[in-house]
C-alpha cells in the first residue's frame, strides 16, 4: 500500500472542500472502507489523501417529501436492510442488501459506498496483467483469457466487466435517484444515469464528478409493488459470493391478478445493473403466466452476446428472469436461505423469515 494522508471531517462542507483539493492527486472519501482499502493494498488504487466522511450525520433513514424514503448515504447496509419501513414499504431493497456480502461486511459497508464499489474482475486486480479499467490503452486480459463471470449485455471492444452490487440491482429495479453535493452545488442523478455501461472510457464507473460526494439515495413511491417483489441470487456457493446473474423483480396486480405494473432488473451480467423498460411493458396488461414471463426474459436479454467461458449466462439468466418472476407472484421476498434447494425448483419456499436471516449486531 502507497502512502496517504487521512483526515476527518466534521461536516459536509469539510468534506467537500478536501475532495476539492485534489492538486497533488487523488483525494477519496472513506467510511466503511470494504472495497477501497482492498484496492489500495492491491495497487489498483492510489489515493494521496483519504477523508474520513463518517460523522457527517448522513446516516439517516427518513421520509422524502414526494412520500418515498431517502437512505443516508452514510447508513449501514444492515441497518437499511433492518430498517422497519424498509422492511415494509421496500421488502426488495433489504431481500437484495441480505443477499450481498458477510453479515461483517454489511455492519461496515454503507450505502454510498456501496453505488461505488467496482467490478471484481481478477484481471482488474491483477496488476500484472493488462487491463483498460485500470489503465487505459493496455487492453482487456479477459475478452482473450477467462470470462466466466463476465459481461453479456452492454460490453465493448475495451471492457467486459460486470458490477458487482446486489443493493444496485433493487435499487436499478425501483427508479431511484441518488443525490450529490459538491462545492458547486447539489445535483440529483436518476438511478440508470448513475452508472455506466463501459464505450471507450471502461476506466469512468459512473456520472459521479470527482468531487461530488453521494448524500442520500432517495427511493419513490413503491408501495403497490411490496406485497410481489423478490430478489433472486445466482452464484457459484452459497455464502459470500458475487452474482453469476441475479434478477430484482416485483409485480404491481390489480384485482383480477392481471399485472397493472411491473419492475425488473438483472445483476451480473453488465457494466451497471440492467433494466429495460420494454421488458417491464411486456408484462403490464398480461396475466401472469410462464409465457409472459419467458417474453419478459427475451425482452430484457434482447442482444445478450457470449465471450465464450460466458455462454452459459445467457440461458441462465432467461431461466433466472422466469423464476423470479414466478417468485415475486408467489410473494417470496428472495432466494436467501434457500441453500438445500435448487435454484430453480418447483418447492415451495421454507427458509427462514425475513426478520430472521440478518441477526449481527449493529456496530
Amino acid at each position: 500500500m502507497r502512502a496517504f494522508t487521512f483526515s476527518t471531517a466534521r461536516t459536509v462542507e469539510e468534506a467537500l472542500d478536501a475532495l476539492a483539493d485534489g492538486a497533488t492527486g487523488p483525494v477519496r472519501p472513506i467510511a466503511g472502507g470494504t472495497n477501497l482499502l482492498d484496492l489500495m493494498k492491491e495497487d489498483v488504487a492510489r489515493p494521496v489523501a483519504l477523508v474520513d466522511v463518517n460523522r457527517l450525520g448522513l446516516d439517516e433513514i427518513r421520509p422524502s417529501e414526494e412520500g418515498g424514503l431517502l437512505l443516508g448515504a452514510m447508513a449501514r447496509n444492515a441497518a437499511t436492510a433492518r430498517n422497519p419501513e424498509v422492511r415494509r414499504r421496500y421488502p426488495l431493497i433489504s431481500a437484495a442488501i441480505l443477499a450481498g456480502a458477510s453479515p461483517q461486511i454489511r455492519n461496515m459497508a454503507t450505502n454510498g459506498g456501496n453505488l461505488l464499489q467496482r467490478t471484481r474482475c481478477h484481471y482488474f486486480y491483477d496488476v500484472g496483467t493488462p487491463c483498460n479499467k485500470r489503465e487505459p490503452g493496455t487492453g482487456c486480459g479477459a475478452i482473450t483469457g477467462l470470462a466466466r463471470q463476465h459481461a453479456i449485455l452492454g460490453a465493448s471492444e475495451q471492457c467486459i466487466a460486470t458490477h458487482p452490487s446486489d443493493f444496485c440491482v433493487a435499487l436499478a429495479a425501483l427508479g431511484a435517484t441518488v443525490h450529490v453535493r459538491s462545492t458547486e452545488g447539489r445535483r440529483a442523478i436518476p438511478f440508470d444515469r448513475f452508472h455506466r455501461l463501459p464505450g471507450d472510457e471502461p476506466q469512468r464507473d459512473t456520472t459521479l464528478g470527482e468531487n461530488e460526494l453521494i448524500t442520500a439515495i432517495e427511493l419513490p413511491p413503491a408501495d403497490e409493488f411490496a406485497a410481489h417483489s423478490t430478489y433472486l441470487k445466482v452464484r457459484e456457493r452459497a455464502s459470500y459470493a458475487f452474482a453469476l446473474v441475479s434478477v430484482a423483480a416485483a409485480l404491481d396486480l390489480d384485482e383480477d391478478g392481471v399485472v397493472r405494473g411491473a419492475r425488473l432488473a438483472l445483476g451480473g451480467v453488465a457494466h451497471k445493473p440492467w433494466r429495460v423498460p420494454a421488458a417491464e411493458a411486456v408484462l403490464v396488461g398480461a396475466r401472469p403466466t410462464p409465457a409472459a414471463f419467458e417474453a419478459a426474459a427475451e425482452t430484457v436479454l434482447e442482444g445478450a452476446r457470449s465471450q465464450g467461458d460466458n455462454a452459459f449466462k445467457i440461458p441462465l439468466a432467461h431461466r433466472a428472469v422466469v423464476r423470479a418472476l414466478g417468485m415475486a407472484l408467489d410473494g417470496v421476498p428472495s432466494n436467501t436461505g434457500l441453500l438445500g434447494l435448487p435454484f430453480f425448483t418447483s418447492e415451495p419456499f421454507e427458509g427462514p423469515p425475513l426478520d430472521r436471516m440478518d441477526t449481527e449486531e449493529q456496530p
